[in-house]
């Protein structure tokens, strides 16, 4: 099969290679991928993360079973699914919390082991889900929307909340706004892409602006809930917006992971910081059924032969959406 392969860090040494196809084992499937999401971990896989190499990047990705291994149940050859895309034993203390996503012996696949920018990918049945929709959404599911599904969760999103989501247009961010309306708050999305309005933003606005449009929409009670997923250099403008009782999460380093605390600020409105990393088993079971109809805005698709394209492209002044590689070009 082609797969997108480096054997040393840095996007100039991606290239198509023809691998061995993978082959199902027990309890395994073995997919045809469709489209796989371009995710900034993705980029820092190539570049700077400890991976074991030769290594396949993609830690988005969803497709079509073409076949599975013995003692598996349940799934058949030819079915559209999503996938959870990280690995657990299911035996340790996290796991056994329903945390699969801190599991001490797992992983991420794509980062930890090979990942979904091939043609085909041998993954656990457990992590397999029947999903109809289009394959952007499929794909989206395993980070974008997990990631900012669980999030919201861990704050406690819910009716008459107010949420505002840094970086909104990005791949997270476009998901967060959604899946927050679904949950019954108010958001505002501080972005400059109008578009978010059509994704369910009540406000949509800039960075200089955002703190004024806040307390203007909560007549000076400012957020319950503040996303952070761009990290250090918007951790200031994060904090503003934050009123009494409230929360920020984080899950994200873009640009920067080194900020400064001010306690006082901290304790006196009683702000709660969280972070947060994608989600649980349960949290993506959730997830398909409550983000079934959720919308992709996508930017830009490549081919694995553009492979490097599409991770410069995630850095690009003028993305507009999201970026995903199609393995069947």
């Amino acid at each position: 099969m082609r797969a997108l392969v480096f054997d040393r860090q840095g996007i100039d040494n991606l290239s198509v290679r023809s691998v061995p196809d993978p082959n199902p084992g027990r309890g395994e499937v073995l997919l045809k991928i469709m489209r796989a999401g371009v995710n900034p971990v993705d980029y820092l896989t190539v570049t700077s993360l400890k991976v074991p190499l030769p290594h396949i990047p993609g830690t988005e990705f969803a497709g079509v079973v073409q076949e599975v291994g013995p003692d598996v149940t349940g799934i058949k050859p030819g079915e559209r699914v999503a996938l959870y895309t990280r690995f657990f034993d299911g035996k340790c203390d996290m796991c056994l919390k329903g945390k699969q996503m801190l599991c001490r012996n797992g992983g991420r696949i794509g980062v930890d082991v090979n990942g979904g920018f091939a043609e085909f990918i041998v993954v656990k049945d457990t992590t397999v889900f029947p999903f109809t929709g289009e394959w952007e959404l499929a794909a989206s599911l395993s980070v974008a929307a997990l990631t900012a599904y669980h999030a919201l969760k861990e704050a406690n999103v819910g009716m008459g909340k107010v949420v505002a989501v840094l970086g909104a247009s990005g791949n997270t961010g476009m998901f967060a706004i959604q899946l927050a309306k679904k949950m019954g708050a108010k958001t505002v999305a501080v972005s400059r892409k109008r578009w978010l309005k059509e994704m369910g933003a009540d406000v949509v606005t800039g960075y200089e602006e955002a703190e004024r449009e806040v307390r203007e929409l909560t007549h000076g009670r400012m957020a319950d809930v503040v996303i952070n997923s761009l990290g250090a250099s918007f951790w200031e403008i994060g904090t503003s917006l934050l009123g009494l009782d409230s929360t920020l999460v984080t899950f994200g380093v873009m640009t920067g992971n080194q900020v400064r605390l001010d306690l006082s600020k901290l304790y006196s409105k009683h702000i709660r910081i969280i972070g947060t990393n994608r989600g649980s088993l349960e949290d993506f079971r959730e997830l398909i059924e409550v983000c079934s109809d959720c919308r992709v805005r996508v930017w830009k698709e490549f081919s694995l032969e553009e492979g490097k394209d599409a991770l410069i492209e995630l850095s690009s002044s003028e993305r507009n959406g999201r970026i995903f590689i199609d393995p069947t070009k």
